[in-house]
């Protein structure tokens, strides 16, 4: 996975342009069937209207000896993403009028956008900014803004034995930030890889779009295709330091966020269940009242909260290979916990069928031994009256999902339990 983030994060993505095409076609290296879709500039998306393609060359500006004092080359964080063209000489004034910098964090370049208000700009460190003190400075921005453009996105679709879906998200719009977004990006891709090896209940649908506009987009393009999907997920931020942080969805009772939070528990590390709020990452969109899907948004430390946040500080060194592996690990086991998820029936429910006999329950009383497998059996037969599924359980009896999993299996198997749905 780190190594899938190195060869992306060079790249100089927005929310339209090559960028993004050309992280998505090496996404393609490792995953075939990933479709990618271009949608013109112009075309109506809700209450959005898809924007511009935007390309940027070059970007500099230069001091009256014509060195580069400041570089897009250098950096992509140099160039304020959907910068309007411009060539021309200008007064430090008005050069410093379309600067960003960050005086608290004098050595790091901040990300800044500017996609549907008409500017241009750089970005530098704040110390790089202060010894800026010529009369008079060169600037060229070489970039293009085609209505004849388009908007790209990627989406890979897995089969299941059913047509219903869970939905798993990620921006891919940001140029060389590793943490926000690539992280997401990796753990997303090296997900489906896994959970395309395996037997598959439900349908799982991966997009990889830019953030807000690239799941409007898809939004509208799957109006009526929408109602198939059960849960879903946003994932962002997956490889920086930090706990989990979970935001439920606007349901907040929704299957995957009980789901999230029984797996959570069961990891028995730091984490934090947030409540819904309607700002963030794409959750907003699938989330919509018109819309209201199951979609929360699974982080570790949440956008906003890291001092490396939309800073040239969320770089490779930041997003560390045993954090990309712990959270791809928490996610494949809540698509597990979601694909075992089962109502079921208790075929002997007058009494307490007995266990001993059909090789469940220990042969000698009295102990401790086995308990939680003892109580696990016990838990289902009790609960499992056609209205409680495995989550209700495991929420009711404080013991692990994949115990309560292998549990029901075991008495499905002795014709004690029969699965509903």
């Amino acid at each position: 996975m780190h190594a899938l983030l190195e060869r992306l994060f060079p790249i100089c993505r927005s929310i339209t342009g090559e960028g993004v095409r050309q992280t998505l076609s090496i996404l393609r290296e490792y995953l075939p069937a990933l479709r990618v879709h271009e949608v013109p500039s112009g075309t109506p998306a809700l209450d959005w209207t898809v924007p511009a393609e935007w390309t940027i060359r070059d970007a500099w500006v230069k001091n009256a000896a014509g060195e580069r004092v400041i570089d897009f080359q250098q950096h992509n964080l140099h160039i304020l993403q959907y910068s309007t063209p411009v060539h021309g000489w200008f007064s430090r004034q008005e050069l410093h009028d379309h600067l960003f910098s960050l005086p608290e964090q004098p050595e790091l370049i901040p990300y800044r956008t500017s996609y549907y208000q008409a500017n241009w700009g750089f970005c530098l460190s704040h110390q790089h900014r202060e010894t800026l003190q010529d009369d008079y400075y060169e600037v060229c921005i070489d970039s293009t803004l085609d209505e004849q453009g388009s908007l790209t996105y990627g989406e890979l679709v897995l089969p299941g034995a059913c047509e219903e879906e869970v939905l798993l998200s990620c921006h891919c719009c940001h140029p060389s930030l590793a943490n926000d977004n690539l992280s997401g990006l990796v753990v997303a891709v090296f997900l489906a890889r896994e959970l395309a090896r395996q037997p598959r209940r439900y349908t799982y649908r991966f997009v990889f779009g830019p953030g807000t506009i690239g799941s409007i987009v898809w939004l509208s393009r799957h109006r009526d295709t929408v109602g198939l999907i059960r849960h879903g997920l946003v994932l962002t931020l997956l490889g920086g330091p930090g706990r989990f942080t979970y935001k439920q969805s606007r349901r907040g009772a929704a299957e995957v966020d009980r789901a999230v939070a029984v797996v959570l528990r069961e990891t028995g590390a730091p984490h934090t269940v947030r409540p819904w709020l309607p700002y963030g990452y794409d959750e907003r969109q699938y989330c919509s009242p018109g819309f209201n899907l199951p979609v929360g948004c699974l982080s570790r430390t949440p956008f906003g909260e890291f001092a490396e946040y939309h800073t040239s500080a969320d770089n490779l060194e930041f997003v560390r290979p045993e954090q990309l592996t712990e959270s791809l690990g928490l996610v494949m086991n809540i698509c597990t916990a979601l694909e075992h998820n089962r109502t079921y029936r208790n075929l002997s429910p007058y009494g307490e069928p007995q266990l001993g006999r059909r090789g469940l329950y220990k042969g000698v009383g009295g102990g401790q031994e086995g308990a939680d497998w003892q109580m696990a059996l016990l838990w289902l037969l009790n609960l499992s009256d056609g209205t409680h599924n495995l989550l209700d359980v495991a929420e009711k009896a404080a013991l692990p999902f994949p115990l309560l999993h292998r549990a029901a299996v075991a008495l499905e198997g002795a014709g004690l339990l029969q699965p509903i749905s």
